[in-house]
């Protein structure tokens, strides 16, 4: 898996990195390419999936792109590791079960430094407790798309980031929880080139099982019917997507 590090850029226009997922997502279901991880920070952006409601978009003009994942809207921005996994998955494809690999893989992250975390049920992305005053709080929040068998988009990580840019929208459309941070749960400054090697070692571990067993000669995907993303079955799909 060919792991393309843009971090010691800084901050990347999402435009230019929507391109590029699409630049690469061709080459991968062509054969051309082997599975590829784009890492990436980027410049302050609202990206709203398809399941977007008017009453979750920011209310002071703030510009928000409408993307092809599903899911709702998000925030990326400055402090937070966004990972885009862009991989041929196996046959039947199984987009839930390749969110919850993603979900996996940050969760062995958190544990690593000393946080525990949890699945929350209907909702994908990787919480934190409520405890005490203190809510459900996402850490971490996952969008995909799936196309011809290969993967889109992927996962934001809330390393040290500013939170208040998500208090200008419902986050994933979801209200009554709240958001949070590495650096915030563990009360000390947890960057994101602290983030990035744990975070590459546990998506390579992850997603061994579900990527595709590459063969001396690709073929294409064949066609199939979609499968809806509320309905966690295995099918093989032209184009699925899981929620953020």
């Amino acid at each position: 898996m060919e792991i393309v590090d843009l971090l010691n850029e800084g901050p990347r226009d999402y435009r230019e990195l929507w391109a590029l997922q699409r630049e690469i997502h061709a080459a991968v279901v062509a054969g051309t390419r082997p599975d590829t991880v784009i890492l990436v920070e980027h410049a302050n952006v609202y990206t709203a999936g398809k399941r977007t409601a008017a009453w979750d978009r920011p209310t002071d003009g703030s510009e928000v792109i409408d993307v092809d994942r599903g899911g709702r809207i998000t925030w990326h921005g400055p402090g937070q590791l966004v990972a885009y996994p862009i991989l041929k998955l196996r046959e039947p494809v199984d987009v839930v079960a390749y969110v919850r690999a993603l979900e996996r893989a940050i969760m062995q992250v958190c544990e690593g430094l000393g946080i525990d975390t949890l699945r929350v049920e209907d909702r994908s992305g990787v919480w934190l407790p409520a405890a005490g005053d203190k809510r459900e709080r996402k850490v971490c929040a996952i969008g995909v798309r799936v196309a011809r068998g290969v993967t889109m988009h992927g996962l934001a990580l809330n390393c040290n980031p500013d939170l208040s840019q998500f208090n200008r929208i419902v986050p994933c459309g979801i209200a009554d929880a709240d958001v949070t941070s590495l650096s915030l749960e563990l009360s000390s400054d947890v960057t994101i080139a602290d983030a990035s090697p744990l975070v590459v070692e546990a998506l390579a571990m992850a997603l061994a099982d579900i990527r595709w067993e590459p063969s001396p000669v690709a073929s294409p995907s064949p066609p199939a019917t979609p499968v809806p993303a509320s309905e966690p079955t295995s099918a093989s799909a032209p184009e699925t997507q899981e929620t953020v």
